[in-house]
């Protein structure tokens, strides 16, 4: 399975992921000649080889006309290029993905729908470019596969349409809730919404580089000059493929002994975990020496997470110590689902089974706060709704 692997210890960008992608071997005419399928008028991709901290890659620029600039759009208009555009069937999809999560995380910040979203910056025609020619670069590459590192995110402050804004940028930091970030004290924005969008979308698994045979390695530059070098890496090789209906990844598993601890507090470091980014938290009774009651706190987290978890066992329980490792997981592909119900709108999550078959689990706390507004049932409303999601697919 051909593999590729994005480490961003400068963060990411839209342009540096193309700069990325040409980098590692991508034919920049044949790129352009997809990109020219958009219908956006006229623009040019240009591609400059340079040098940055003493290592060389590329650097890719969009230039177009007057007429782009301070171009306000909606999501919809988006949808409309990318949808009128001669772009394959699976990137059109990947593109479309990208963009509307770029709509989510900005109604989020601004407290609106995403059909009421301006998309000023993310809406400029560099950024279309951006999405769309990352999509396509990593169909072109063959890319089967997508994994990241922990993102950098930069620090300070950065100015765009809205003024002045903490970094992460707020649309950035919608994004990348639940994904492995720090930062290494750069005072510059390093992870752009359009690169957090792309990589956070197109990414199966985030943390340490996949076993793979490396083959190709690319280094896409930003525009300015950092303490750091100011690339982000692309490295791209072959890996074992693991089965079609199921996903594979690394997790990292924390656990701590307590016997010393109020069981009141348990619930606080439940919600204290799951807030640090944990997937998983469990509580198991056990004994100790002088056979002594306690519990087994384990908790389960993305690999770059594991820091921020094992801190939050320290600080909130009475443990002085946290064992880790890491996890291969397999976990069978699911998808998130809006089902229109006589009571609202309930999330459910499509799991396809190992072999077939689906599992349809209702969102509960959609389902609690619908059962509470309508006074009905609990159980009422969470059968209805996974009955209307079966109905839905089908099956």
């Amino acid at each position: 399975m051909r593999t590729a692997y994005f480490e961003c210890t400068a963060g990411a960008s839209g342009d540096m992921i193309l700069g990325a992608l040409v980098d590692a071997g991508l034919d920049l005419d044949t790129l352009r000649r997809e990109l020219g399928k958009l219908p956006i008028g006229d623009f040019s991709l240009e591609v400059e080889a340079v040098v940055k901290g003493g290592i060389g890659g590329s650097q890719a620029m969009v230039n177009c006309g007057g007429s782009h600039h301070h171009v306000h759009r909606r999501l919809k208009d988006l949808e409309a290029i990318v949808g009128g555009s001669g772009i394959g069937p699976a990137p059109r999809e990947k593109c479309l993905k990208i963009f509307r999560r770029l709509a989510e995380a900005e109604a989020r910040v601004h407290r609106t729908s995403i059909d009421a979203v301006h998309f000023h910056e993310v809406g400029a025609l560099d950024t279309i470019v951006d999405v769309v020619g990352a999509v396509v670069g990593l169909e072109l590459l063959g890319i089967e596969r997508i994994h990241c590192s922990a993102m950098n995110v930069g620090g300070g402050t950065v100015r765009c349409a809205h003024g002045e804004l903490p970094v992460p940028a707020p649309a950035t930091a919608e994004l990348i809730r639940g994904r492995p970030v720090y930062s290494s004290g750069v005072r510059e924005e390093l992870l752009t919404p359009t690169g957090a969008a792309i990589l956070t979308t197109l990414a199966a698994e985030f943390g340490p580089i996949p076993p793979m045979v490396l083959l190709d390695v690319g280094y896409g530059a930003g525009r300015r000059d950092l303490s750091l070098p100011n690339f982000l890496r692309l490295l791209i090789g072959e890996s074992e493929p693991g089965p079609a209906d199921v996903e594979m990844d690394t997790v990292a598993v924390l656990e701590a002994n307590i016997d010393d601890m109020n069981p009141q507090i348990y619930d606080f470091v439940m919600e204290r975990l799951f807030e640090a980014g944990a997937l998983d938290v469990t509580f198991t009774p056990a004994l100790m020496k002088k056979n002594r009651p306690a519990v087994v706190i384990t908790a389960l987290c993305p690999a770059g997470l594991r820091e921020a978890c094992a801190r939050v066992l320290l600080r909130e329980t009475t443990t002085i110590g946290v064992r880790w490792s890491l996890s291969q997981r397999m976990k069978a592909r699911r998808e998130i689902r809006e089902v229109l119900t006589p009571y609202g709108i309930v999330r459910c999550k499509i799991a396809s089974g190992l072999g077939g078959g689906l599992n349809v689990a209702p969102e509960y706390e959609d389902c609690l706060r619908l059962a509470r507004e309508g006074k009905v049932p609990l159980k009422h409303l969470m059968d209805v709704a996974r009955c209307l999601a079966v109905e839905e697919l089908d099956c």
